[in-house]
């Protein structure tokens, strides 16, 4: 299955980081500027190449952060999808857009 040529959405949910990274899951690898998350629905999951691809959260969409990795079995419930926290480098996005 080739890529898809329309752009697509995934409804996800963000998970508690004490959660994602106890020993089910990432067990202590989640660094504090990462957010872990998981479809709403079961089996939907980022896959390759989704890398990059923004997570939009809140009333008034914003990006919250941008995929960075996930398990390489996508579908393995115990390796949530992960990632890095737009938030923790505003002042660094805001200082490189001027």
């Amino acid at each position: 299955r080739g890529l898809s040529p329309t752009l697509q959405e995934l409804e996800v949910t963000v998970m508690d980081a004490r959660i994602c990274n106890n020993s089910r899951f990432w067990d202590g690898d989640i660094a504090p500027t990462m957010i872990c998350f998981q479809g709403q629905r079961r089996g939907s999951t980022p896959a390759k190449g989704d890398s990059g691809s923004p997570l939009v959260c809140g009333k008034r969409p914003a990006v919250a952060g941008v995929m960075s990795f996930s398990s390489p079995d996508a579908t393995d419930p115990s390796k949530p999808p992960v990632a890095t926290s737009t938030v923790k480098y505003k002042k660094w996005i805001q200082k490189t857009l001027r």
